[in-house]
């Protein structure tokens, strides 16, 4: 029997003819198609959800500025406050996210996804949900591979980069995966995961990518925070039972569309958008003299 996949409609029927969940459809695709074990997979996994957690100290506990001077140290002043209108997992998911945006800025080791520029996004929603529900590191790995089936779909029938899709296909796909990852770890169905997945990127469409002097930095650090929060936004409807009338794989498809019919100046040129207005021209200016 195959688990071949090549959209979320395919993992979906694949869960439900053999009854197991989300996460076990990718695991076992992995199995078909790479000569490794279960037990492989999951310390490869488990090696890059530490890599989640020592991003997270890293852009918590060094709170020296970027060479730019455009982001650091944000995630540490968000850690040491308490927060006035969040729940605690939002802020901490974003608290996190950022922190690890900031440590991909300073050029600390971190796990792309699914790209450096919003890598904060999955490892800080996925830690402040693994941290409130205290979820052990089988939950952990399930909900990481569920994001990787995710990820896997939107590479291969559309794209994650900025430079083809704008940050929607970026920052996007990384909520995507976040969401689809916790509605995993708190034992969603796969309809569930599906319809977070919808939600998610469908409430994104059209988002622009300008960094301003051409650096993951601005608006991309902040920009990962409060998607993260976007991220389990998608999960609490989800798993409400709230459906999404447009489904997970057409919505994929509009993402893509939009984003190849998008201006190259808004897809990661920083010739259109923040990157282009008075102060993001001072900005490229001065990092330029540096």
């Amino acid at each position: 029997m195959s688990y071949t996949y090549e959209s979320i409609g395919d993992i979906l029927r694949l869960s439900e003819e053999h009854r197991i969940s989300f996460s076990d459809v990718i695991l076992r695709n992995e199995l078909e198609k790479y000569d490794r074990n279960e037990a492989e997979i999951t310390a490869e996994i488990e090696r890059r959800l530490a890599i989640f957690e020592s991003s997270i100290k890293d852009g918590l506990t060094h709170l020296d500025r970027t060479q730019s001077d455009m982001s650091g140290g944000d995630a540490a002043r968000l850690y040491d406050r308490k927060p006035l209108f969040m729940s605690d997992i939002a802020y901490k998911a974003m608290t996190y996210a950022i922190a690890v945006n900031e440590a991909n800025a300073k050029m600390f080791r971190v796990v792309a996804c699914p790209t450096a520029g919003s890598c904060g996004v999955m490892p800080g929603v996925v830690q402040a949900v693994a941290e409130h529900y205290n979820i052990d590191r089988q939950g952990m790995v399930k909900g990481f591979l569920t994001a990787a089936g995710v990820g896997n779909v939107v590479a291969n029938r559309a794209c994650v980069a900025g430079a083809v899709g704008g940050c929607q296909a970026e920052i996007g796909t990384a909520a995507c995966m976040a969401a689809a990852a916790i509605v995993e770890m708190m034992e969603g169905t796969p309809h569930q995961v599906g319809n977070a997945i919808a939600l998610c990127m469908k409430n994104l469409l059209g988002l622009a990518c300008d960094p301003v002097a051409g650096l993951v930095e601005v608006p991309c650090v902040k920009r990962n925070g409060i998607y993260a929060v976007h991220a389990i936004t998608a999960a609490e409807l989800a798993l409400a039972g709230i459906e999404s009338q447009i489904p997970p794989d057409d919505v994929v498809e509009a993402m893509n569309n939009i984003g190849r019919a998008m201006p190259a100046a808004l897809r990661e040129t920083s010739d259109g958008g923040l990157a282009v207005t008075p102060t993001g021209l001072a900005i490229a200016e001065k990092v330029r003299s540096l």
